[in-house]
């Protein structure tokens, strides 16, 4: 099983492509191929079929998935784009930790 960095739910920074230094939070992760998708970053336009009747059909904007390696996350301490680093605390559990400021973000 692959890692990702970032969990449904941050905010993180785009680094790197045609969206970079927008900021937006993870809406979807997906470990098995490395990717996120990120609210109101990569857009695409879709084209939707119909699937009832009388509900319209059209080209919309949806988001598409982007590589989780450029994309960094956003520190809710210090508001800075980090790297992050992971501490085991004493009993046991793995947290989440800011490479910039040292707090935990989980």
């Amino acid at each position: 099983m692959n890692k990702v960095h970032v969990k449904k739910g941050d905010t993180v920074m785009v680094i790197q492509g045609a969206d970079r230094g927008k900021k937006g939070k993870v809406l979807q992760v997906s470990p098995k191929e490395g990717k996120v998708i990120v609210e109101k970053c990569a857009m695409v336009k879709k084209h939707v079929k119909p699937r009832q009747m009388g509900e319209p059909g059209g080209i919309i904007d949806a988001e598409s998935a982007m590589y989780a390696d450029k994309v960094q996350l956003v520190c809710p301490k210090c508001g800075e784009p980090t790297r992050v680093g992971y501490k085991v605390n004493d009993d046991g559990t793995k947290v989440r930790v800011c490479k910039k400021c040292g707090k935990e973000i989980d």
